[in-house]
């Protein structure tokens, strides 16, 4: 009998990367998915959908246990970081039904999952990152505008707690626009002030298994989905993916999770913005979850998900020629809303549009 696997938040996004990946697996297991979005849980490929509450509702942990004994799956899989945080709370009531979990211990996934607990981490650790102040009062605020402004005054903000997408985030040099944002958001002793980075951006996504990496595969971002609807140019939703290599992105994302993790353990995507000086800085870590993107890397020849579920399930790894950045560069991952993505390269590209 084919084993079973249950995918957390399906429907939306992140989830529907991981479960079409998963699909794809020449050993056929089923994949059940399950949400709390009902209007997003029937878009998704699951095999099968079940309703459960959010994470942090009180009846989700009995909700989640009964679908458990229900459909006896091999092994459960979250994709967002409240569910993954709730979920790695009960983890022992879920394994003792023996559903695999594949996550690092939770305290690494409350480092994580909390922005300035994991900023702290890297600071310790002496990894350059963007100087955070926590905004517990207006007199943190202030000193953030004297302390943290670029030339023209600007800080950016963002929400600490747990949330993606770029949550609470904004760059501003006006005190009273941050001050009501802050109130609005009801972020003080939440809110952090930072300093100013480029937009660009990188992601090192990786698999490790108790404390040995098993592969990574860095990717470039070029622009958000949307990003002209936000206040910060930031929706957490990739625009286009480029495949790429860096030694030092590498060598900063190993530094930036062994920070976190003394044995790292499952998934972690290590977020980098550079700073004026082509430094990549670690902004956060995604634990325990693949980007939203994760499709992109499954087109080009490499599906993570399913090397997860195969160690995860089977204990079977796999062998890389390479086992940092085994994809060619400079491929292309094309996103939008409503439309299929494609996988591509810019020479693809200009053999397709027109110019006059």
């Amino acid at each position: 009998m084919n084993k079973k696997i249950l995918i957390a938040g399906a429907g939306g996004a992140p989830s529907e990367g991981v479960i079409k990946s998963l699909l794809r697996s020449p050993k056929q297991e089923i994949v059940i998915g399950m949400g709390s979005e009902p209007t997003d849980l029937v878009l998704s490929k699951a095999s099968k959908r079940y309703f459960v509450p959010y994470a942090n509702k009180p009846e989700y942990k009995d909700s989640l246990l009964k679908l458990l004994k229900h459909e006896h799956p091999g092994l459960i899989h979250f994709q967002n970081d409240l569910e993954i945080f709730h979920a790695s709370l009960i983890r022992d009531d879920i394994q003792d039904l023996g559903v695999a979990i594949y996550m690092p211990e939770h305290e690494v996934i409350d480092t994580c999952v909390h922005k300035y607990k994991s900023y702290l981490k890297f600071r310790e650790a002496n990894i350059t990152v963007p100087e955070n102040i926590l905004i517990n009062d207006e007199n943190d605020l202030k000193r953030s505008f004297n302390e943290l402004g670029s030339a023209d005054g600007t800080i950016w903000l963002r929400a600490a707690s747990i949330g993606g997408g770029g949550k609470g985030s904004i760059p501003t040099n006006d005190y009273d626009l941050a001050r009501s944002w802050i109130n609005r958001n009801k972020g003080w002793g939440d809110f952090i002030a930072a300093e100013m980075l480029t937009p660009d951006t990188v992601t090192w996504m990786s698999i490790w298994h108790e404390g040995n990496l098993v592969v990574a595969q860095t990717r470039k971002r070029i622009g958000w989905v949307h990003g002209n609807r936000s206040a910060s140019g930031v929706t957490g939703v990739t625009k286009v993916g480029q495949t790429c290599q860096d030694s030092k992105v590498d060598e900063i994302a190993v530094n930036a999770i062994k920070a976190v993790a003394k044995k790292p353990h499952g998934i972690f995507g290590v977020d980098m913005a550079y700073d004026k000086k082509g430094i990549p800085n670690p902004t956060e870590i995604n634990i325990s979850r693949f980007f939203t993107t994760v499709l992109f890397f499954t087109e080009a020849g490499l599906n993570l998900p399913v090397i997860f579920k195969d160690i995860a399930l089977y204990k079977e790894f796999p062998v890389f020629v390479r086992k940092i950045n085994p994809l060619p560069d400079n491929l292309l991952w094309l996103r939008g809303m409503d439309t299929e993505p494609r996988l591509m390269t810019s020479k693809q590209i200009e053999g397709e549009v027109i110019k006059l």
